[in-house]
């Protein structure tokens, strides 16, 4: 099933994508539900939610006239994985990692699919990178890496925007990946049912329609199930939270010096994800 979320009348909205156009869930049930709610029930909100596909009397909104949100609105986390890609660890120049190398984003980086990106004042060295999103789907603590994936709710397509001159002022990489709206995720949250197997996925990013990146999900040197474990030995993962699962290779900053051409105002990013979609955001 792919979920979405979309503004209304100063609302955010829980909406289904299907082939007829986007089902407004509250206004078909007559009540609020909210994308974090649904998460929280669990298989009971993907069954509650299959049921209203066979409601008899369905209205569809026209995707192309909806204002997007993201996909979740207020994650206690969002976590990242750095050098998850042995091509972006060596174009990177940097050591390929025994463990997970992680940073986090705060909410005020959350933007949405086809949201202006405005990029932030005193930086000229913005960098796209494409990634797989998970979206965890139950509070998960010491959790083996067999049975991780059993705590994924779906997954989406991101874009961790990285203004590299900020995040090379020091061994801290924070200041240059938590800028506002530095994490476009969407357009979709798509249930891991519907994924299947998120370790085989085409990922590709363009720039202006020029592919950019273009690898598969099976080439992370660490999976999601392994990302999942180790996160939850650390820190509780709790549902909603989202995890940016790295990038592979063809980011800017892995040009040569007199080849790096930086994000400007008036670019098109896409991120797109076999099975999941299309992510898009113009920066201004």
């Amino acid at each position: 099933m792919k979920l979405l979320n979309f503004n209304q009348q100063d609302q955010i909205r829980l909406g289904i994508k299907t082939d007829h156009g986007i089902i407004d869930v509250g206004t078909t049930l007559n009540e609020t539900l909210t994308m974090e709610q649904v998460i929280e029930q669990g298989d009971a909100g993907l069954a509650r939610l299959r049921t209203l596909l066979e409601h008899p009397n369905l209205s569809y909104i026209d995707e192309t006239e909806i204002s997007y949100a993201p996909i979740v609105s207020k994650p206690e986390k969002i976590i990242c994985v750095g050098l998850n890609y042995i091509s972006h660890a060596e174009e990177s120049n940097m050591q390929i990692p025994t463990s997970p190398v992680l940073f986090s984003k705060f909410a005020n980086a959350l933007a949405a699919h086809k949201e202006p990106i405005r990029l932030p004042r005193h930086s000229e060295k913005i960098d796209y990178e494409a990634e797989l999103v998970i979206v965890i789907g139950k509070t998960a603590k010491d959790v083996s890496e067999a049975d991780a994936l059993h705590y994924v709710y779906g997954y989406s397509a991101g874009n961790d925007l990285s203004a590299r001159d900020f995040q090379f002022r020091s061994s801290q990489w924070l200041l240059g990946k938590t800028c506002d709206q530095f994490a476009p995720v969407g357009p979709y949250l798509v249930t891991a049912d519907e994924v299947g197997d998120a370790g085989n996925l085409r990922i590709q990013c363009t720039v202006n329609g020029e592919v950019r990146q273009s690898a598969n999900t099976k080439d992370m040197i660490f999976s999601c199930a392994a990302i999942i474990s180790y996160v939850s030995h650390h820190m509780t993962l709790q549902p909603g939270d989202i995890i940016y699962s790295g990038t592979p290779e063809g980011v800017i900053l892995g040009y040569p010096e007199d080849k790096q051409k930086w994000l400007q105002p008036g670019d098109k990013v896409a991120v797109s994800i076999e099975k999941i979609g299309t992510l898009t955001n113009v920066l201004v």
